[in-house]
């Protein structure tokens, strides 16, 4: 309990209590930590700055877990000798924050303000603060938008040859794409795969000429060149593409058990486009290895900086180092020392007498 005084008189209320303005609702209480995120970034990075007594202030968005959430069973996460489901994997990182004391919020946020010492989120109209903030926001694969192809994601749809290839073995299998994360998973699905059938709705190729040439020289690989898939075709899960011509026009079948996208990624940075650097894919820039962002107190992890690996150990490993660094810098006491003059961990109240 705490003592504000407001005008004339002083009014007892919880750090939590909302004061209303003219577009919003604001919270008196500055957190330590503010997560934006959850996946396996986002929780880690919850569990981690939870034990360290930091009590991190989680949004978790309308649909917590993450692209995991998506994903039938994960057998590549260590730990799990017999693989987990993908969501069941997020509900015990979700548990193991709360165990450690995170608080979590199924809200999606709205806006942030990162300059200065003391950031501000806003979440369903509601106005929080803190000391620091940990972006862990991930990225979405690009789908194609056609029919049955959401219905069955999961289930022969997927993103992600290295998380399901394995799933496909003597399988007869697609790639659409035309660009070297293309070729990359292509050639990474022969492995598996019966056939891989590569689908481009063109007959040149942004593939580089290494990456290309590799494809063509495997056994394994089929081309279906100027396609268009239009749509997924499957009773509970893929039995083949719908594919037009581009050229002619002309509509056609092709059989197969999985369709994997492979038209690149887009980091979910929009909320902080104009505040922080981003490169020109639009991922979040950090002073690697660190996870430090160009504004002190603003910290980066998961798949909203990483390009290459996208994976969720990966992830989980970047949301780690991301709640060291942000313990870290909050240890020194930056807020504190410049607007509150007190000792770590101590600086709520005065902080929140200057945002008022």
């Amino acid at each position: 309990m705490e003592w504000l005084f407001l005008g004339s008189c002083y009014t007892r209320c919880t750090a939590d209590t909302p004061r209303r303005g003219r577009d919003s609702v604001t919270t008196d209480k500055v957190h330590e930590l503010i997560i934006i995120g959850s996946g396996p970034a986002g929780y880690t990075a919850a569990v981690y700055a939870a034990r360290a007594q930091l009590a991190p202030l989680v949004f978790e968005g309308t649909q917590f877990g993450g692209a995991l959430m998506t994903t039938t069973e994960v057998e590549n996460y260590p730990g799990f000798t017999d693989g987990i489901m993908g969501p069941e994997l997020m509900e015990q990182m979700r548990n193991q924050a709360t165990r450690f004391g995170a608080e979590l919020r199924a809200e999606d946020v709205e806006e942030v303000t990162l300059a200065g010492p003391v950031k501000t989120v806003r979440a369903n109209g509601v106005t929080y603060s803190a000391r620091a903030v940990i972006l862990a926001m991930g990225a979405a694969a690009r789908y194609l938008n056609v029919p049955g192809e959401q219905e069955l994601l999961g289930r022969g749809v997927s993103s992600c040859a290295t998380c399901d290839g394995f799933f496909f073995r003597d399988h007869d299998i697609t790639v659409v794409g035309g660009g070297d994360s293309a070729m990359e998973e292509a050639t990474f699905l022969t492995r598996f795969a019966k056939s891989v059938t590569i689908v481009h709705r063109r007959e040149d190729f942004r593939a580089s000429r290494i990456m290309l040439e590799r494809a063509r020289n495997d056994p394994k690989m089929r081309w279906a060149l100027n396609a268009e898939v239009t749509g997924v075709v499957g009773d509970g899960s893929v039995s083949g593409l719908r594919l037009r011509d581009t050229v002619t026009g002309e509509e056609r079948t092709l059989d197969a058990t999985a369709m994997f996208v492979a038209i690149g990624h887009d980091p979910r940075s929009g909320l902080v486009t104009g505040q922080l650097a981003l490169d020109d894919a639009g991922y979040v820039k950090v002073d690697a290895p660190s996870t430090h962002t160009e504004i002190p107190g603003v910290f980066a992890c998961g798949d909203l900086v990483d390009h290459t690996y996208r994976q969720a150990i990966t992830a989980a490993g970047s949301g780690c180092s991301a709640a060291i660094d942000a313990e870290r810098w909050l240890a020194e006491g930056a807020v504190t020392t410049e607007m509150a003059g007190g000792g770590y961990g101590q600086a709520s109240e005065q902080v929140a007498a200057t945002v008022s």
